[in-house]
């Protein structure tokens, strides 16, 4: 089937192309008071439940396996309910899809730090070979089957859903989707991860039989697990869903504004950022069954800027002296010296800009609706995670004080961070071969956090719970006094890319770049989901 006929940019975003920076908003109940009559009451059975996409998942390095520490799991550990917590698994060649991180120390392992131009061809054979018996695993051997479970997941994160996918998709649609496995030689990836990976998260809602059952509907199930002296069946539900309604302009560098058929499970597919009034329109009915479902409180997370994100890297100087943008976003791996717009993927400035201003107007649509719920006396809150983002920007304004607006102000890192020989930042991940000389923040894939980047996160929606009210207890049952912090020294041990980063990520950079212009290895395994 033919492309959609491409479509200009939006009237909205035109217009916001004359308005400041978004200023984040900074208190996350939008200074409308509401009505707290669950106090002294006891608590939900379901004490956190989530919905989103790959990151609430728990997704890094271009795979989905530590969900055990995903920003979700990192909270109820805090909240003293870690073992009550109900998560997918995916065991097995490091998860779905493709995991970065385990393909480096493989080659590490076989071609030693430095990897030599010569032996790209060799480490990318041996590349194949590790991604032939991930394939393997996951389309024909032991993670071809769902293992059963015991009840609702409470984390109802999938990689790579947006608004619309949350809305519709459900086990059956997921399985039905999955083809029959092809050996490829030159496509050795998992066919139909996404809803491989989606399976784990939605049988369990199907419990009762019913495969049509959407993560929605499942979080309303929860809703209803309650006793008859009890109004919600969960404590804490958190929404953080958006990204990918805009993500693939950084991950394919490629433009493509969505056309009338954006609710369509296939007709969307072709498209990498949404319009605007889209979005709301999504928006819309997304918040409509997320009043649906009994929840103490709801908080809702903003989309963040996905041009942040190290995957698209700025080329050359800025724009302009004070400019957020440079001319030109292209594959961290492609140098300044080497770049040529005629030749290698890209996105121009002008389009990031539009890119950020979509996101920006989406999040005005999800400010709009935390606003509604409050002024209808419901405890929702506003969680900016677009700010949060902000201030962790380390090219667009930690590294040039001329484009910072007024409002910015550096993010404090926890003390734990700041103390590290080199503290995590938002650079992309590299190494000199004896330990991480920049990044940390973001994991191998350059769009996903690593796992104190998801401590950082864990810490924020933290502080908004307790705003809420909500009580953090250590394993004994007593109360947490406040200041509630995440344990940032548990998450560095677990933190492999912190503590113990391969050592080939330089000459592995090299093997990249040597894939995507020989044989286009990376057109199927790196288009990261979000």
């Amino acid at each position: 089937m033919a492309d959609p006929v491409e479509l200009p940019t939006p009237a909205k975003v035109v217009a916001a192309r004359e308005l400041p920076a978004r200023e984040p908003v900074q208190d996350p109940t939008l200074r409308i008071p509401v009505n707290r009559d669950w106090e002294g009451k006891p608590e939900p059975r379901h004490r956190l439940v989530t919905i989103g996409d790959s990151l609430t998942h728990g997704f890094q390095s271009g795979a989905i396996f530590n969900t055990d520490i995903s920003f979700p799991a990192i909270i109820a550990h805090e909240l003293g309910w870690g073992g009550g917590f109900r998560h997918p698994s995916y065991p097995g060649y490091g998860g779905l899809p493709l995991n970065i991180e385990l393909l480096l120390r493989e080659l590490e392992e076989r071609f030693g730090k430095n990897l030599d131009w010569w032996e790209a061809p060799l480490a990318l054979f041996h590349a194949r070979g590790f991604l032939d018996k991930a394939e393997d695993y996951w389309e024909r051997g032991p993670g071809k089957d769902v293992p059963r479970t015991i009840g609702i997941n409470h984390n109802l994160g999938v990689y790579g859903w947006d608004v619309r996918d949350v809305l519709s998709k459900s086990a059956k649609i997921c399985r039905d989707a999955i083809d029959e496995p092809k050996d490829n030689f030159l496509k050795q990836v998992v066919q139909n991860d996404g809803d491989r990976a989606a399976l784990r998260v939605l049988p369990s809602a199907g419990i009762d039989g019913d495969e049509n059952m959407t993560v929605l509907a499942a979080a309303q199930r929860l809703g209803e697990d309650r006793s008859a002296d009890q109004r919600h069946g969960i404590e804490t539900l958190i929404v953080f869903v958006g990204a990918n309604n805009a993500l693939q302009t950084v991950t394919k560098l490629k433009v493509k504004w969505s056309g009338p058929d954006y609710k369509d499970l296939k007709g969307k597919e072709s498209y990498t950022v949404w319009d605007p009034d889209h979005f709301k329109e999504e928006l819309w009915e997304l918040a409509k069954q997320v009043r649906g479902i009994a929840a103490r409180h709801v908080i809702w997370c903003t989309v963040p800027h996905v041009t942040i994100a190290p995957i698209a890297r700025g080329v050359a100087r800025k724009m302009t002296i004070g400019s957020r943008y440079y001319p030109y976003y292209t594959r961290p791996w492609t140098s300044d010296r080497d770049f040529n717009p005629t030749v290698h993927p890209h996105v121009t400035g002008e389009q990031a800009r539009d890119i950020d201003l979509a996101i920006d107007l989406y999040n005005d649509a999800i400010t709009a609706q935390v606003k509604s719920a409050r002024d209808d006396g419901r405890d929702w809150y506003l969680m900016d995670t677009a700010g949060l983002l902000d201030r962790l920007a380390a090219k667009r304004y930690i590294d040039d004080p001329n484009a910072r607006p007024a409002w910015w102000q550096p993010y404090p890192l926890p003390p734990q961070l700041a103390a590290l020989p080199t503290p995590p930042n938002s650079h992309f991940l590299t190494s000199d071969g004896n330990g991480r000389t920049d990044g940390g923040l973001f994991s191998l894939d350059g769009v996903h956090p690593t796992t104190v980047g998801y401590g950082i996160m864990a810490q924020e929606l933290v502080n908004v719970m307790r705003l809420a009210g909500v009580e953090f207890r250590h394993l004994d049952g007593t109360v947490r006094p406040d200041p509630v912090l995440v344990d940032f020294d548990r998450l560095i041990r677990r933190d492999t890319l912190i503590n113990q980063p391969p050592g080939n990520l330089t000459s592995g950079f090299e093997v990249l770049a040597w894939a995507e212009a020989s044989i286009s290895l990376l057109k199927r395994t790196l288009y990261f989901r979000g």
